[in-house]
């Protein structure tokens, strides 16, 4: 029998053609709903949605989204299936608010922007007043009259800080069984920042790492995420609710623009995120956690080729650790990749794997491994992934 043909590439100028052909649509379905929402009056804006930043010797830049409605109130453990699933709806059908006025403030500093045809806005800003002792400042945004005044943390990244953390979420900080589609949309639509699980040990490794081996608690921590920023409000508040350190989420926007979701290929957005942040702040060496379900360890691999000792570890979590699987050939095929680059790139079964070896480097003081190791030992206790997957089943939802 042949071997399968290799299926046709479009040539560039075809490929570019429909591209723009799907991004014109998208703009003029956008331009439609607009006048639609104008002519109904739900054009108008209420609620402004304000994403974590961070500021640096650089400045500060501050993005967020205008949105015609609030959400509604915060999960509960009460919630069911439907509502979750009715929350998750909103999430996705949230209506963005373009061409908006706005006054963005930031200590000294402030600008005047518009939201974009998608309603985001964007701002960078270099105050010139001092930081405070704090490690969180707060930026506000409001239309430009002054109303609807909100607040937008800005984590301060200190100049005595040394290390960096950058983490993935999906798999690596929450259990979401991207392995498993059908677990995984069980548990992105019918669950919610309560009921969802943290993986073992998070929390307790992550403020070990911002800590540092002095314990001084200035490293700063990032995460960055193939999910769309629909879904930032699930996410920050699931770092809050376990008790998981706070630090800015990089998502991506659902959309047909250049670089956006959609147009995006693969995770690549997570690497180019590293890259800023890695090139921005050259003081820091950095310790990127990822997990052996996506492309995590490709892309660190990269980071770890082109960084070299700017990368002080690489942790791949274990996304099988009980079963040898075509997953740990992949990251084992990316740590004998970065063998010669002299950064430490490891495949690990849980939070204490890490920990342990995070403190024989040096980056955490050893005697926070106890606490991980107990932190670990209470989140195994807690119901499996297939569990929590399976609770909106016996609520009535359809099981896996």
């Amino acid at each position: 029998m042949s071997a399968p043909s290799t299926p046709p590439r479009w040539p560039d100028h075809v490929a570019r053609f429909l591209r723009e052909q799907v991004i014109d649509a998208d703009d003029h379905l956008d331009a439609a709903r607009s006048r639609l929402r104008a002519r109904l009056r739900f054009d108008r804006p209420r609620h402004i949605a304000t994403y974590r930043s961070f500021v640096d010797d650089d400045g500060v830049e501050l993005t967020g989204r205008v949105l015609a409605e609030p959400p509604l109130g915060g999960p509960t453990e009460q919630d069911g299936w439907w509502d979750n699933l009715l929350n998750t709806y909103r999430r996705f059908e949230s209506d963005e608010v373009p061409g908006v006025a706005l006054r963005v403030r930031f200590r000294d500093a402030a600008a005047d922007t518009v939201t974009d045809h998608e309603g985001y806005y964007r701002v960078h800003l270099r105050p010139t007043a001092g930081a405070s002792d704090a490690p969180w400042d707060n930026a506000s945004v409001s239309l430009a009259d002054g109303t609807l005044m909100t607040e937008q943390p800005v984590l301060q990244v200190s100049p005595s800080s040394r290390l960096g953390i950058i983490s993935d979420i999906d798999d690596t900080v929450l259990h979401s069984g991207v392995t498993d589609w059908k677990t995984a949309a069980q548990l992105t639509f019918l669950h919610n920042a309560r009921t969802r699980k943290p993986l073992q040990g998070v929390a307790a490794l992550y403020a070990a790492l911002q800590g540092g081996a002095d314990r001084a608690g200035r490293n700063p921590v990032f995460y960055v995420s193939s999910s769309p920023w629909n879904l930032y409000d699930l996410l920050d508040d699931f770092l809050e609710l376990n008790a998981i350190p706070a630090g800015p989420i990089f998502l991506r926007d659902l959309g047909t623009d250049d670089g956006k979701f959609i147009k995006t290929t693969g995770h690549g957005h997570k690497l180019e995120r590293a890259r800023e942040l890695i090139q921005r702040m050259p003081q820091l060496r950095w310790v990127l956690l990822g997990d052996s379900g996506q492309a995590d360890a490709e892309l660190y691999a990269e980071a770890a080729q082109e960084f070299g000792e700017r990368i002080a570890a690489i942790y791949i979590r274990d996304v099988d650790p009980d079963r040898d699987s075509p997953f740990d050939a992949g990251v084992d095929a990316h740590i004998e990749r970065v063998a010669g680059t002299r950064v430490p790139m490891l495949r690990v079964r849980d939070s204490l794997a890490a920990a342990e070896h995070a403190a024989s480097l040096g980056l955490i003081d050893p005697a926070t491994l106890p606490a991980i190791a107990k932190e670990v030992q209470r989140d195994k206790a807690r119901p499996t992934l297939a569990e929590a997957a399976a609770d909106g089943a016996a609520e009535g939802a359809p099981g896996p």
